[in-house]
């Protein structure tokens, strides 16, 4: 019997927002106004792919592996990991026996696990959500948690270098919040979130999206670079990219973004760095959906912070238990990392 990462679904229409909300929006929000974040002028975007499978009729989330791509669906009745090559097409499927509610977004840490964002709540009726891991081992995991202020919608989540999870509110008036556990997280119990910043959005005239206007507000997806110097939001219509130092995301998003206008898409919601953290690559719900490579343009770099000496994890490990042996061995190696996807298992290899 699989494990139920939250409360029993209430069925797909309450993962969907209403077909009316975008007309009702747009009465509300008026003409558009100008972006806070200074649009990006880059290259043209690549289409690198398209998704055909039908096993994957609502990619939420996407994070660039080397030469493959891992994906997930928004929804299922199981945790179930897609492997792709860079022509979509699938190589395997990583599972395990937990049931989710509503996932939404996806990361993966220094070890190798696979973090899923258990946190979709567009009824907000939710006491807790969660934090889905998916080992290298092929073992998981199922980690609560519980807001301070009631039920938050959430579809993005930005895994910082030292592997704090945060977790970025879907709004519909584009005043977004940002949320990280209050304490070393606990497998099948829960743990509180606390509020450490927010992002203010406006519309800026992009089109796409299921709800007009407004998806230019809406928080769909996050990523942190490969190399540990930005990090990224998403809305169904744009991106928006920091510089990062060291692991402090709250403050990264309390600065000036660059934004990225992205490809009209029907529902774009997954959003991860390239390899070489050079640009953004984008894919959203519904078949046939393209996934889309979106150059950023050159920006001095900021400072980055060192891994920690000793390779802990403090957002993911107790202050007692020693990091796992392969975390250890990983993140004393160096500093820049490569993803590879090596003998069935997720290894971050540092060069």
């Amino acid at each position: 019997m699989p494990e139920q990462a939250g409360r029993p679904r209430s069925g797909v229409g309450g993962r969907r927002l209403a077909a009316g909300t975008g007309l009702a929006l747009t009465l509300v929000l008026g003409a558009a106004a100008p972006a806070s974040a200074q649009a990006a002028d880059s290259a043209a975007p690549q289409t690198r792919c398209q998704l055909t499978d039908p096993r994957l009729p609502e990619v939420s989330g996407l994070v660039e592996v080397g030469n493959r791509m891992l994906v997930h669906n928004d929804g299922g009745d199981s945790l179930d990991v897609f492997v792709l090559d860079s022509t979509c097409a699938v190589v395997t499927v990583h599972s395990a026996p937990v049931d989710p509610y509503d996932p939404e977004d996806l990361a993966l840490a220094v070890d190798g696990t696979v973090w899923l964002a258990d946190t979709g709540d567009n009824t907000g009726t939710r006491p807790t959500v969660a934090l889905l891991a998916l080992h290298a081992d092929g073992s998981s995991s199922v980690f609560r948690l519980a807001y301070p202020d009631g039920p938050r919608d959430v579809e993005a989540l930005l895994l910082a270098p030292d592997g704090t999870p945060h977790l970025v509110t879907k709004e519909v008036l584009g005043a977004s919040a940002v949320y990280r556990p209050v304490s070393p997280l606990v497998e099948d119990g829960t743990v509180g979130l606390t509020e450490v910043g927010s992002v203010d959005l406006v519309l800026t005239g992009t089109p796409g999206g299921p709800v007009g206007r407004a998806g230019q507000l809406m928080v769909t997806g996050g990523a942190v670079s490969p190399d540990e110097r930005w990090v990224a939001l998403r809305t169904y219509t744009d991106a928006y990219v920091w510089p990062l130092t060291g692991s402090d995301v709250a403050a990264a998003l309390a600065g000036e973004p660059r934004r990225v206008a992205l490809p009209e898409a029907a529902q774009g919601e997954a959003v991860s760095f390239t390899g070489d953290s050079s640009g953004l690559v984008v894919a959203g719900e519904g078949l046939p959906s393209d996934v889309t490579v979106v150059p950023l343009p050159a920006a001095p770099a900021p400072a980055t912070g060192a891994a920690p000496a000793d390779g802990s994890l403090p957002g993911l490990l107790s202050a007692d238990d020693g990091p796992p042996p392969v975390a250890a061995a990983v993140a004393a190696a160096a500093v820049a990392g490569v993803v590879v996807w090596l003998g069935g298992k997720l290894v971050r290899r540092r060069d």
